[in-house]
């Protein structure tokens, strides 16, 4: 399945035009004022595409388009000076495939039978062009002209052929037709046929169009055969667009009965599964969420702050008026929870609120000017690499994610005041530590390891809020299990039981997969030189090269593998041959290989080295300028309309997040060619879209240093890579009854 958006028909500007725009600051799309978050007025043209596969191998693809603009559909179509149309042709008319409720019919053109669709979403007629050659049709002259296919691309057309004439079931057709490259159709009667025709009654459901013509009723009955086709590879990539997503999705017909055998098979019966269940009732108490303070232990949160050191005092934030609203509502939850209380602290840090992907919003405190401050903590963080050296023998695994972590600690008494932040209408400080310190990490890390120091790498692995419970059997997996609950409970500690998994034969942990196998690293670690696609052209080959040199001391007789790919730089000199091709997938091994791509040393620092290009964005995490892991993106189209400094923030971002493992708890630098950010830890943030982006990177510990371009060659490099449709593999397995499928799309 795949998910495209476009906003309205598709405007073509002259230089002129386009830079009149530039200048008033207008929207090139609908012409509006544009700003940061703008969105065009148009509604949203959005498509579901499904393409079943079904037992007896037949496809059959449904579409379905909302927000169809009927006036500008039936407005008067004619085919005069093409060059002035906007051109639209539907996706069923691209890629050959046909909704149920398409028509398609069969008529003759001379000789020949074709297959015509009758299509309401194509704007003109439009004839195939191997059926204008094999047919010998005269083919008229005309300037070029652009024809917006479904996908929202658009393509060159040349030509019309006049006066064709086309025999249907009891009507004949004389009309002008574009030509057109066409799959699994031979010709189109859009708009310009069916506008001509006056009141028209479609039944979708029967397949019939009727109409009337000098008193006379006309029924035109589609050929329901033709609605089941194959779709070749060709036709099915025509309905991608360069962001587009896909999902592969194998639906099997199974017997209900075979599952508990399955069950078994796997070592899991049904005694285990009731075991497992009656464990997970006995503690369900360390599921909820919490309804008190937690309790003073041992370890609680301090603040060290430099000698010297004068109370922090940062101005709030301007805030819209939605945002003070939620403000206050969120300050009442946090004041009746108990978790802050009013303050009369000289202390004071400012508030970020930044809206989740669920539409809530999260609150952040921007402790960066404290942290300036504060004294390291330097508590042994664990490798990561050490971690799974305790895994040998294991098969079954557990994984158990704490509910709102850092909350679960109390600070200590002589540095609440130290936690002061201010909003609109009033000043607070935390009772329980708040995300965003900077020696957050090691307090809760060093409570984890005190609370399972006796089971630390016998059963028991913890990487701050992430507890692995791994075991030889099944059996033993429940016993560990109830050990590992029994202590969450007593020190009142509680899971987030969305997040957890249990008894499970293999398991995703710290980006990586366990399992009894052994350890394998996440594909995403090097999936952005493994898909590196092929080059086609002398750009793409230049930006290939470009990242592999920049490592090629790393690699053995880099010169003598790379010479087929560096001959194609020369002026004429481009063909791709076996002798390239084989260059360039032993380029891609190497650089996805040691000793190219380095296993992270934790004893020294870690760099990543961004950059954000028009289309994408690239990082590279190093060590000693030693490549340990890729990272490629293409933006979305809203991306990429935002400013260098935005899009440079947002990959800083992302690299943070997918690298959370190596860099939580140390100190890192991050790498770019744009100077503003390298002042981001000392900019007041002020506008909304920055603090989004800001907020995520609290509680880390950088420092961000400029790096001029022409020394960024590797994060440049995959910044640069084409926009590719993205394929994805479903592979957990869902019983679902297709029928219903079939009918939620209809």
């Amino acid at each position: 399945m795949g998910d495209n958006r476009r906003e309205g028909p598709t405007k073509r500007l002259s230089d002129a035009e386009f830079q009149a725009q530039r200048e008033k600051g207008l929207c090139f799309r609908c012409g509006e004022k544009y700003f940061a978050r703008h969105r065009c007025k148009s509604k949203e043209h959005k498509e579901l595409r499904m393409l079943v596969v079904r037992e007896g191998g037949e496809e059959l693809e449904i579409v379905e388009e909302e927000f169809f603009d009927a006036e500008a559909e039936m407005k008067q179509v004619e085919v005069q000076n093409v060059e002035n149309l906007n051109i639209e042709l539907s996706l069923n008319s691209v890629v050959g495939l046909t909704n149920p409720g398409t028509m398609k019919v069969k008529g003759r053109v001379g000789e020949e039978e074709v297959v015509i669709l009758i299509d309401c979403g194509a704007t003109h007629n439009f004839i195939a062009e191997k059926l204008v050659t094999k047919l010998g049709l005269t083919l008229q002259e005309t300037p070029n002209y652009g024809v917006i296919l479904g996908s929202g691309t658009a393509v060159k057309g040349k030509g019309v052929c006049r006066d064709v004439e086309v025999q249907l079931e009891g009507w004949k057709v004389k009309d002008s037709f574009l030509p057109l490259q066409l799959g699994g159709v031979d010709m189109i009667l859009g708009m310009q046929w069916l506008h001509s025709l006056g009141v028209t009654e479609v039944d979708w459901k029967k397949l019939m169009l009727t109409f009337h013509y000098q008193g006379r009723k006309v029924v035109i009955k589609g050929d329901p055969s033709l609605t089941k086709t194959r779709v070749s590879l060709k036709n099915l990539m025509k309905s991608w667009g360069a962001d587009d997503q896909g999902f592969l999705v194998e639906c099997r017909t199974i017997e209900c009965g075979l599952l508990e055998e399955h069950e078994q098979d796997r070592g899991q019966g049904r005694e285990d599964e009731e075991a497992m269940a009656t464990l997970l009732k006995q503690f369900a108490s360390v599921f909820e969420w919490p309804t008190a303070l937690p309790p003073q232990r041992s370890i609680d949160h301090h603040i060290y702050l430099k000698s010297g050191t004068n109370p922090v005092n940062v101005r709030p934030y301007r805030y819209a008026h939605h945002q003070k609203e939620e403000m206050e509502r969120l300050v009442d939850e946090m004041l009746s929870s108990g978790i802050i209380r009013p303050s009369k602290s000289p202390y004071t840090s400012p508030v970020l609120l930044v809206r989740k992907k669920d539409g809530h919003w999260r609150f952040c405190v921007d402790y960066r000017a404290l942290n300036n401050v504060t004294i390291p903590n330097k508590f042994p963080i664990p490798v990561i690499e050490e971690l799974f050296d305790e895994l040998k023998g294991a098969s079954v695994f557990s994984k158990i994610d704490l509910k709102v972590g850092y909350h679960q600690i109390r600070m200590c008494p002589e540095d609440i005041e130290k936690t002061a932040f201010r909003t609109h209408e009033g000043h607070y400080e935390f009772l329980v530590m708040p995300f965003g310190l900077t020696n957050a990490p090691s307090t809760f890390q060093a409570l984890m390891n005190q609370v399972f120091k006796p089971y630390l790498r016998r059963f028991v692995l913890v990487f701050f809020d992430d507890i692995l419970v791994y075991s030889q059997g099944i059996n033993e997996h429940i016993q560990h299990l109830e050990v590992v609950l029994g202590l969450l409970k007593e020190k009142e500690l509680y899971a987030n039981l969305e997040k957890c998994s249990f008894a499970k034969p293999r398991i995703s942990y710290l980006g990586h997969f366990i399992s009894e196998q052994g350890i394998e690293a996440v594909p995403e670690k090097i999936r952005a030189v493994s898909e590196w696609p092929t080059p086609t052209n002398v750009r793409e080959v230049r930006g290939f090269l470009g990242l592999t040199g920049y490592y090629r001391r790393f690699v053995k007789d880099y010169g003598a593998i790379a010479a087929p790919l560096t001959q194609l730089l020369k002026k004429g000199a481009y063909k791709w041959d076996a002798e390239t091709e084989t260059a360039f997938d032993k380029l891609k091994k190497v650089m996805m290989t040691l000793p190219v791509l380095a296993m992270p040393d934790f004893n020294l620092p870690f760099e990543i080295e961004s950059d954000a290009s028009g289309f994408g964005v690239g990082v590279v995490l190093t060590q000693c300028r030693k490549p340990v892991a890729y990272f490629s993106k293409t933006l979305s189209m809203r991306d990429r309309a935002r400013p260098v400094y935005e899009r440079e923030l947002i990959v800083v971002v992302l690299a943070v997040q997918r690298w959370r493992p190596y860099l939580l708890g140390r100190k890192f630098t991050v790498k770019t060619d744009q100077r503003s950010l390298k002042f981001l830890l000392e900019q007041c943030v002020v506008q909304p879209q920055y603090q989004r982006w800001v907020a995520k990177l609290l509680g880390y510990s950088f420092e961000v240093t400029y790096q001029p371009g022409l020394e960024n060659k590797a994060a440049d490099a995959l910044s640069r890579i084409s926009p590719a449709v993205q394929l994805n593999q479903i592979t957990a397995p869902t019983l679902i009854d297709v029928d219903i499928i079939k009918e939620e799309t209809r």
